[in-house]
């Protein structure tokens, strides 16, 4: 066989693969599960020296039901991260790209519904009822999962490093989240909701295994960036206990303390939220140490400025930062370490780069959460713009910025609302806490189906 009969019949297969991975079926697009780094970057080479072959004017073969001027490939798009964000984006860009090469990197193709960890120290919920695997939603939607961390970026974003290899692209959207800042003095006495499943596991088996004692619950912030927190959960984990301890009879033998170095913890959810949420805590007999900056943790409690708390058990959620290895993208970052962002999600410093969810830092009102359903908001805005860049056109796509919070207490919730003009407070009804759970339902019905 001579090297060029050979070079043909590898673009025979090659460009049948190519077609194939192109092909939109009625409802479905197909693509391998996983894919290596460096296989992606192979089929992308295959398929340059596919093209360049079928235009050589002396190549005398033909590929089944392809013309010999087969059209270029759609522009690469990568997502980093398997969260709200990055889901609501492939969803978004498959909506108005439906031909688009879409690849998504991260660890595990998995989505956690973080929302609910509230529940899982409970019992009402367990870790597999909020893990979702993405096989199907990947296929179903033609995306290319690549197993890696993103570790960096080069050439201004156009490659991705990842510990699994180098990963190049048209654009790119950031979705990978953030991390919680562990610098207090005594951080490992402190178990934090939010961190995953089996942390919200460990604070069931810790609050289980109690027969008395303090349960010191808090939140703090990132000095830098002020707005990079994330109190909701710990208000409805602290309503949440209680509840659950009074059905057990046992909220008389263990007492509940909530900490924050605010004196309005809270006021990011409007005033009436503030007051509405004490109120609460003193309906409940639940003691307040608020005000006083904290200085750390041990095996005997919480120490602040203004005292020390006496605990057993210290369940505590830090400040935000940004992802870690964005220091390693040469991109401007903010204060508190997020990829900067315009209004409409344009990575600053970056051509045709873009962040939705708690990666970034976005110009918008100090009480801007960082919650899932802002990141849907900002995933769907980030995904217009950048098809709108990919296609030479200018970006038009603001996301809305809103916050709204059912703050549950396992059998009731609160209702929270706050945009531009108005901060609403609905008081607790067993309504909202069935709202919150269908809306949970609903939610994962989207990607299992």
């Amino acid at each position: 066989m001579t090297i060029m009969s050979a070079m043909r019949d590898e673009t025979v297969i090659t460009a049948q693969r190519f077609r194939h991975f192109r092909t939109i079926r009625s409802n479905q697009q197909y693509c391998k599960p996983t894919v290596t780094p460096a296989h992606a970057n192979l089929m992308e080479e295959n398929s340059i020296v596919a093209r360049l072959l079928l235009r050589n004017e002396n190549c005398n073969f033909q590929i089944q039901n392809a013309s010999m001027s087969a059209p270029l490939p759609s522009p690469h798009i990568v997502i980093l991260g398997a969260s709200f964000a990055a889901l609501t984006a492939v969803r978004e860009l498959r909506k108005h790209a439906p031909q688009a090469r879409i690849s998504l990197i991260a660890p595990k193709a998995e989505f956690f519904y973080l929302p609910s960890l509230i529940w899982i120290p409970s019992g009402l919920r367990s870790g597999a009822d909020l893990t979702l695997p993405l096989d199907r939603f990947l296929h179903d939607h033609g995306v290319q999962f690549i197993a890696g961390r993103a570790t960096g970026l080069k050439d201004g974003g156009r490659t991705v490093e990842t510990d699994a290899g180098e990963i190049k692209n048209d654009a790119l959207l950031i979705a990978t989240g953030s991390r919680f800042i562990k610098k207090l003095p005594g951080i490992e006495h402190a178990l934090t909701l939010c961190e995953g499943i089996a942390s919200a596991e460990a604070i069931r088996d810790r609050v289980n295994a109690m027969t008395s004692g303090r349960i010191a619950i808090g939140f703090g912030g990132n000095p830098n960036e002020p707005a990079a927190m994330r109190g909701g959960p710990m208000f409805e984990l602290l309503f949440g206990l209680d509840t659950m301890l009074r059905q057990q009879g046992m909220r008389d033998r263990i007492e509940l303390t909530f900490f924050n170095a605010a004196a309005e913890p809270g006021k990011r959810l409007g005033e009436k939220a503030v007051s509405g949420l004490l109120a609460e805590m003193a309906r409940r007999r639940i003691d307040t140490h608020l005000g006083h900056k904290l200085l750390g943790f041990s095996d005997k409690g919480v120490d602040t400025e203004g005292g020390h708390i006496n605990a057993d058990l210290i369940l505590f959620m830090p400040g935000l930062a940004g992802p870690a290895w964005a220091a390693d993208t040469g991109l401007p970052l903010s204060p508190g370490g997020f990829f900067k962002a315009d209004e409409f999600c344009r990575v600053d410093g970056a051509e045709k780069v873009f962040v939705a969810g708690d990666a970034g830092s976005f110009p918008g009102p100090d009480w801007m959460p960082k919650q899932a359903h802002m990141a849907d908001l900002q995933a769907k805005a980030a995904a217009k713009n950048l098809l709108s860049t990919l296609a030479g056109k200018p970006v038009s796509h603001r996301f809305k910025i809103e916050l709204i919070c059912i703050v549950d207490t396992l059998d009731q919730g609160i209702m929270v609302y706050r945009d531009l003009k108005r901060s609403i407070l609905l008081p607790s009804s067993r309504l909202f806490h069935w709202a919150k759970r269908f809306f949970e339902g609903h939610y994962l019905k989207i990607f299992r189906h």
